[in-house]
C-alpha cells in the first residue's frame, strides 16, 4: 500500500516500514500506518498521511511521455458512462493515467503499448495505483489483435473501447466487432487532421452518435484589481472522438 505524505507544498510517496529523509529529518513510516495519520519526523516536523486518490496517480506516475489529463479523463467518463464491472479495451497506454482511473473505478481494462518498456512502466504504476488486478497491460500492437480474426474472437466484446493511438482509425473500423451493442466509443487525438480520420471511420463502421469536442479549460485568477482567466499555461490538451454502436 503506496502511501501520499504531505508537508506543505512537498509530497512524498512511500511504503510501510520505509524510511523518508529530507531536510525535515527522518521519518519512519510505520507497518501499520493509516490514512489520516500525522507522522513527525525526529525533528518534530508532521507530515500528513494520505490515501493516493486520482489526481496523484497524475503527479507521481513515472511518466514515459505525455499522460491523459485529468480533464480528458473526467470527459471519457462522463460521455461513455464507465462503471464498475465494464469490460474496456484500451490502446495507447503510455504512462497509464485513464487505464489507473477505470481500474480504479471497478472496470476490467485490457490495455495494448507497443513499446515493452513502457510496458513495463505501466505496470509498475498499476502496482503503484493498487489496480494491477483489474488493469492487464499487454505489450503490442492492438492492431494486429483486432484485424486477426482468431485472436479478436480470443478478446471477446467490450462495453468501452478508448484508444490514444496514431491508427486509431484502423481499429475504429473494427469497433462494431469489438463492442458490444450500446457500447461506446471514445478516441483521443492530438491534431485536426487525425481527428476527421477518425470520424470517418467510425461513420463508415456504422456507428452512431458521433460527436467531436475540443478540451479546452482556463484557470481563473481573483486579486484585488479583478477577476479573469489566467493569461499563463495551454487551455488546449486535444480532440475526443465519441461515437457508439448502434
Amino acid at each position: 500500500m503506496t502511501v501520499l505524505l504531505v508537508h506543505g507544498d512537498r509530497e512524498y510517496l512511500r511504503e510501510p516500514g520505509e524510511e523518508l529523509q529530507t531536510d525535515l529529518g527522518v521519518l519512519e513510516v510505520p507497518e501499520d500506518v493509516e490514512h489520516g495519520q500525522t507522522l513527525e519526523t525526529h525533528l518534530g516536523e508532521p507530515f500528513e498521511v494520505r490515501r493516493l486518490r486520482g489526481p496523484d496517480l497524475f503527479n507521481h506516475f513515472e511518466r514515459t511521455g505525455a499522460p491523459m489529463m485529468p480533464r480528458d479523463v473526467g470527459l471519457i467518463v462522463g460521455h461513455t458512462g464507465i462503471a464498475a464491472g465494464d469490460r474496456v479495451l484500451d490502446a495507447g497506454t503510455g504512462t497509464g493515467v485513464l487505464s489507473a482511473y477505470l481500474g480504479r473505478m471497478g472496470a476490467e481494462v485490457t490495455t495494448y503499448e507497443r513499446d515493452p518498456d513502457f510496458a513495463e512502466v505501466a505496470r509498475g504504476n498499476m502496482e503503484m495505483a493498487d489496480v494491477a488486478d483489474r488493469v492487464d497491460v499487454r505489450s503490442g500492437d492492438v492492431t494486429e489483435e483486432v484485424t486477426d480474426d482468431d485472436a479478436r474472437t480470443d478478446l471477446g466484446q467490450f462495453d468501452v473501447l478508448t484508444l490514444d493511438t496514431e491508427d486509431a482509425p484502423t481499429v475504429v473500423a473494427r469497433a462494431p466487432d469489438l463492442l458490444v451493442r450500446g457500447g461506446f466509443l471514445a478516441v483521443y487525438s492530438p491534431f485536426v487532421e487525425h481527428t476527421r480520420d477518425v470520424v470517418e471511420a467510425a461513420r463508415e463502421a456504422g456507428l452512431d452518435d458521433i460527436e467531436t469536442l475540443e478540451t479546452i479549460q482556463r484557470r481563473m485568477d481573483f486579486d484585488d484589481r479583478g477577476s479573469r482567466p489566467s493569461t499563463a499555461g495551454v487551455g488546449h490538451t486535444g480532440y475526443l472522438t465519441f461515437a457508439r454502436r448502434p
